[in-house]
């Protein structure tokens, strides 16, 4: 059986909930005859790739997909590309704030999503939710977990796929502030339930070949 390791962190920045967790801990155990295997991470620089490789570890998935949140975007979001920088704009959950800091001195500048991003995003249109493909995860934790999940891939697990998934914030959290979109956790796993069925339908196959650029 196909095995896809599933990660959500936990609040931060003063909120008290985590969407990606939220929608991570209710997503189905299986998606198209696949494993779904769900982890909590810590929104920490440090400490979410020790959680998260030793999550590899143990249960040896073949897909390693993080969720996170992205307060003021209005869809959900799989990611293209991570790039090698850390830049926090404000600290992590154990008070680090990198600032111009390689995620890997020995990485590349950037590692693109082995994932179907765009066969995700139709998936997740098809099932009435928006959904567009994002160039950018970042310069904080999620960024950072995105591009150590590849950085794992290519030197330590060959073979396997892995990326990231923005999702906004719940209604709940945008009480007291003003025009920002949600999304309710109903729909948030919704939208990443038929994202995962897209990455199942697509494992022997290349991505779809459709627009998922954007102008800025």
């Amino acid at each position: 059986m196909m095995k896809i390791l599933m990660t959500g962190f936990d609040p931060f920045e003063e909120e008290s909930i985590n969407p990606s967790w939220e929608a991570v801990k209710r997503l189905p155990d299986t998606v198209d005859g696949a494993e779904i295997i769900k982890v909590q991470i810590p929104t920490s620089f440090a400490r979410s790739v020790e959680v998260l490789h030793a999550a590899v570890v143990e249960h040896d998935p073949d897909v390693i997909v993080s969720v996170g949140q992205a307060g003021g975007r209005y869809a959900v979001n799989p990611e293209r590309v991570a790039i090698n920088i850390d830049d926090g704009r404000i600290a992590d959950n154990d008070g680090v704030q990198p600032v111009d800091v390689p995620v890997r001195e020995d990485g590349p500048p950037a590692y693109f999503s082995s994932l179907p991003v765009k066969a995700m995003v139709t998936a997740m249109r098809r099932a009435g939710f928006p959904a567009a493909v994002s160039n950018t995860a970042g310069t904080f934790v999620c960024n950072h977990i995105m591009y150590s999940i590849l950085y794992m891939i290519d030197r330590e697990f060959p073979g396997k796929r892995g990326g990231f998934v923005h999702v906004p914030y719940l209604p709940q959290q945008v009480v007291d502030k003003a025009n920002v979109p949600s999304m309710s956790l109903d729909d948030i796993t919704t939208a990443l339930t038929a994202g995962v069925a897209a990455i199942v339908g697509y494992r022997d196959r290349p991505d779809e070949h459709t627009v998922g650029g954007a102008t800025h």
